[in-house]
């Protein structure tokens, strides 16, 4: 009497309806509090991280004698500045475009509204469970004793029986209604906030790693220049009797200082230096300075006492 195939296909689709969503609700609750460790660590990373910036540059500062060191130092303490601005703009975009958003869902009215329908039709169908059971009972008085007292008691419960089930279909109807809009709203926000999620995390590590990657790029660069560049000419001067020889360049070479000679190939070079590592001071075209001594061909020695640079 009180359940047909209509109002079961509602039964079961309402409590689907509220299964999903209550899962929809629980996974935006994961969401969240994944949102706020990271944020939490996030806060610690800066700090930490701005403390390490601030001794880095510290002691590139105060040591300038250790100068590969010194010099790397002072490059990562100027970097740790950009990554922990990174981590700021990534914290920023999960409260602002993650964690607000899923936290105003699951609080929201409209899937509390659309819960308490459910929960409201499930009361009344519970209702008309016991209005048919008061049908059944007065059905069976009026067949024993066919009065008008339980004649008019029967027609007052079928009566409120057919009032009970008119209303539990249109609750019915409404509460699925409200839980299936809800339903697609929760998935679809749910869907966007971790798809930026994602892309806000994505970028985040991306742009750190350039930053990580531009300073170590420089570093191992002012190191190799270090290590590569000609040595300080020597205090003491050449004796007049130290011997000199005249070199053709065979390679040209472009100065990146001032301390080194530029050259073009053809030019004639007075060498007066040779070094272990590789390098040869000399003069060309009224000009001194320090080149690869690869890049010349020896042609002539010469005394310093009968050169004359100038003409070079």
């Amino acid at each position: 009497m009180v359940i047909d195939e209509v109002e079961l296909q509602r039964h079961h689709q309402l409590e689907k309806l509220y299964r999903s969503t209550r899962a929809g609700k629980d996974f935006q609750k994961d969401i969240v509090r994944a949102a706020e460790g990271f944020t939490a660590i996030g806060l610690k990373q800066i700090e930490l991280g701005t403390k390490l910036s601030e001794d880095c540059i510290k002691y590139g500062s105060e040591n300038i004698s250790a100068e590969t060191l010194a010099k790397a130092a002072s490059l990562y303490g100027d970097a740790r500045v950009h990554v922990e601005k990174e981590q700021e703009d990534f914290n920023r975009t999960l409260s602002s475009q993650v964690l607000e958003p899923l936290k105003a869902m699951i609080n929201g009215a409209p899937l509390e509204d659309a819960r308490h329908l459910a929960q409201r039709y499930s009361r009344m169908r519970h209702e008309a469970e016991v209005q048919a059971s008061e049908v059944s009972k007065r059905q069976a008085r009026a067949r024993e004793l066919a009065t008008s007292e339980n004649t008019a008691k029967l027609q007052a419960s079928e009566l409120k029986m057919q009032e009970v089930k008119a209303n539990m279909a249109v609750l019915g109807k409404e509460a699925a209604a409200a839980l299936s809009a809800v339903e697609a709203q929760q998935q679809r926000l749910t869907f966007q906030r971790l798809v930026c999620m994602v892309e806000a995390e994505k970028v985040y590590h991306q742009r750190v790693a350039e930053i990580l990657d531009g300073i170590q790029a420089e570093m191992i660069l002012d190191k190799q220049r270090k290590d590569s560049a000609p040595p300080e000419p020597p205090a003491a001067t050449c004796s007049e009797n130290a011997m000199y020889f005249l070199a053709e360049v065979m390679h040209a070479f472009d100065a990146a200082s001032e301390k080194e000679l530029s050259l073009a190939v053809g030019d004639y070079v007075v060498v007066r230096q040779i070094t272990p590592a590789g390098w040869s001071e000399g003069e060309c075209k009224g000009k001194a300075g320090w080149f690869p001594s690869a890049f010349v061909e020896k042609r002539q020695q010469i005394p310093n006492s009968n050169v004359a640079t100038s003409v070079f």
